[in-house]
């Protein structure tokens, strides 16, 4: 056992011996005997553990070494963390915490920089006690990522960016500050660009880029093509080529990836001749395309119907790339996908045997893409048989499969057929999951049985299978169709009782269905809910409620509500549509041909709506010969006339002679368009009582 006064006094007696020379070395001995016993000298606490004498002598030992050296408490308190963290002890930590400031965290996170699980374990401790600075998040950053472990990093600065709300870059500022500090490396910039785009800060990450080109730094062509991916994962095609081409002066040269993503831009341009010419001038500069490369293109020609460039690419990309690249599963999986689009059963399933062949081993996915293909195009039967072949060849069904195969049951109306494949995919203990019970919500709606899709809800309900709204909202389409609000209302009830929240689709579908029904107050009552609880609403809704409001004659506040969509740049068709409907319904001719003219300034082109309102319009107004004329300019711009267009403009010819009014019904036949029954009561009967 120690004799604590023979230690201090040792101590003290060192102290006063070699006061110069070796002073600071004793009070960081006595430091450490403290530390190493566990005990810390903290508002008295622990010296109780010295008689008053020994305090006295090794008080004076600390003083001693301060005159000379001063280390500060900051500095003590830091050492101690470093030795009891080193030891992982906790406790010691504890007592230590009131003296933990957001600076010394910083400064310990960096001093671990060789045990990164300490250092994030020390960081997630002290985040129990009060909140972290945005120095030492980032500093635990440049950590983790000169540890390679850019997972934990992402997941830091996701919340700087998505939780915190912290700008991009205000985060970048100080992860510039921190980078000497703590010896980083660029990776730590393009994980702050990466974290941008999954967290959706595409005007973050771009600020990013040009921020630290500007200070002549630049990220890694790694995070410069994630940026580019992004682009086009947001469709900004414009923005992605203008970034593309701007790439040379930012110092880089395209690597495989980049020409990938290259090659994948131009396919959904639709321009796969120049994606094919891509691969020739990556391997022109040196550059071998990949097993990626090809399958894009395949890919792409495949989704458009363009089945024999992409056979032609497949048995050609061996060759067309040295003998550098073959087909793989996801290849074959393209050309099966390819065939089972455009009919071509037979055809998909020899590609699976040639795929077998080859050494590839069908997945689960390329036997799910076939049974879909067959269950689309109705033969359910070869569907089955499939499945028969998969667990024959040792393949487990999984709920792709089985929901692929509900589908096209419910589609077809055979209820009962797919309530005996969800008992016997209950049996196989394959639960269903949410899309499962989508799928059989939105079959029984579909088939009329209203009824049973609320008992099969209120079931799936008691059992607590479904955590969200995804089925709930299909319900409640079902509902809000057929205009049964007060059931539409019980069941947002039953959602708000279950802690279910209202997403979007919830709340759209809720105006949709009152502006239907013309109750426009209360669907701007949900309107105004929704804005309150934080939602934000979607094109699809603004259109509803600029509906409600012109059917209610309020077309000054549906004006109000577009010029606001304007400002934003967020507008369609239709919203142009209903406010046109809007004005010729209340008689303002001139507001009405204004904005079809702005339509065409904005890009927007009119469509078959647009034509068929300003042909009633003009038949409304006893034009019918110009309503006649705008009729053959919508067949002009390549829109084909529907019944609706017909059936107004028939309507409307009173003074037409019969030999007119047949001309223009046969005119309808040979265009493809089957007059309704109010066309031939309007043609056929007038007819007929003047022959008789």
């Amino acid at each position: 056992m120690f004799h604590y006064n023979k230690i201090a006094s040792s101590l003290s007696l060192a102290v006063l011996k070699r006061r110069k020379a070796h002073s600071f070395l004793v009070a960081e001995g006595a430091f450490q005997v403290c530390v190493e016993l566990g005990w810390l000298f903290d508002d008295g606490m622990n010296l109780s553990f010295f008689s008053s004498k020994s305090r006295n002598l090794l008080a004076r030992a600390f003083h001693a070494g301060k005159r000379f050296l001063n280390p500060s408490s900051g500095d003590i308190v830091f050492k101690a963390i470093c030795v009891n963290l080193k030891r992982k002890r906790w406790s010691v930590l504890e007592r230590l915490s009131p003296k933990l400031t957001s600076s010394l965290v910083s400064q310990v996170v960096c001093e671990f920089q060789n045990s990164p699980q300490l250092a994030l374990d020390f960081y997630n401790w002290v985040g129990g006690l009060f909140p972290h600075s945005l120095d030492s998040c980032c500093t635990l950053v440049h950590v983790l990522v000169k540890s390679r472990r850019f997972h934990e990093a992402l997941f830091l600065l996701r919340n700087l960016i998505a939780e915190d709300g912290t700008s991009p870059l205000v985060v970048l500022e100080v992860l510039i500050e921190s980078y000497q500090r703590c010896c980083s490396s660029i990776a730590a910039f393009d994980s702050l660009v990466r974290a941008c785009t999954q967290v959706g800060a595409t005007e973050g990450a771009y600020d990013v880029i040009y921020n630290l080109r500007s200070r002549g730094c630049f990220i890694t062509i790694h995070a410069w093509n994630n940026f580019l991916n992004h682009l086009l994962q947001l469709n900004e095609i414009d923005r992605f080529w203008n970034l593309y081409r701007g790439m040379g002066s930012f110092g880089y040269i395209e690597n495989v990836n980049t020409f990938n993503l290259v090659i994948y831009a131009l396919c959904k341009e639709c321009r796969l001749v120049e994606a094919i010419s891509v691969l020739y001038r990556m391997m022109k500069g040196g550059i071998f395309p990949n097993v990626v490369s090809f399958n894009i293109i395949i890919d792409a020609a495949c989704r458009i119907g363009n089945l024999g460039l992409s056979l032609k690419l497949f048995k050609r990309m061996t060759m067309i790339s040295g003998d550098f690249v073959w087909p793989n599963s996801v290849t074959y999986n393209c050309i099966i996908n390819g065939f089972c689009k455009t009919g071509k059963l037979l055809l998909a399933e020899e590609m699976l045997h040639k795929m077998a062949k080859a050494g590839k081993k069908p997945s689960v996915r390329a036997y799910a893409t076939l049974i879909d293909g067959y269950a689309r195009w109705g033969s359910l039967e070869e569907a089955l048989r499939l499945c028969d072949v998969m667990v024959e060849r040792g393949l487990v069904l999984n709920n792709v499969v089985y929901n692929s195969i509900l589908y096209w049951l419910y589609r077809e109306g055979g209820i009962e057929e797919a309530s005996l494949l969800l008992s016997d995919m209950i049996d196989k203990h394959i639960w269903p999951d949410q899309y499962s019970y989508a799928i059989l919500t939105k079959g029984l709606c579909r088939n009329g049985n209203l009824t049973e899709a609320l008992k099969l809800h209120s079931q799936i309900l008691e059992h607590n299978l479904i955590h969200d709204s995804f089925s709930h909202n299909i319900l409640l389409n079902y509902i809000c169709k057929r205009k049964n609000m007060a059931v539409a209302k019980r069941l947002l009830g039953n959602m708000i009782t279950r802690g279910l929240a209202f997403d979007v689709h919830t709340y759209g579908t809720m105006i949709d269905g009152y502006c239907k029904l013309g109750n426009t107050n209360d669907a701007l009552q949900v309107f105004d809910w929704m804005i309150k609880m934080g939602e934000k609403p979607n094109l699809t809704i603004y259109n509803s409620v600029i509906n409600g409001l012109c059917k209610m004659a309020s077309t000054d506040a549906a004006e109000y509500i577009v010029d606001e969509l304007r400002k934003r740049r967020l507008f369609d068709a239709t919203t142009f549509n209903t406010l046109i409907s809007g004005y010729c319904t209340g008689g303002q001719i001139d507001k009405v041909f204004n904005l079809t003219m702005e339509m065409k300034s904005l890009g927007i082109s009119a469509n078959r709506v647009t034509y068929n309102t300003l042909i009633n319009l003009l038949c409304k107004c006893g034009c019918e010969e110009e309503a006649k004329e705008l009729m053959k300019m919508m067949i002009v711009q390549g829109i084909c006339p529907d019944f609706v267009t017909y059936t107004t403009l028939v309507t409307h010819f009173k003074k037409c002679s019969p030999d007119e009014v047949i001309a223009l019904h046969d005119y309808m036949i040979l265009k493809g368009v089957v007059p309704d029954q109010k066309t031939y009561d309007i043609i056929v009967t007038p007819l007929l009582l003047e022959e008789g």
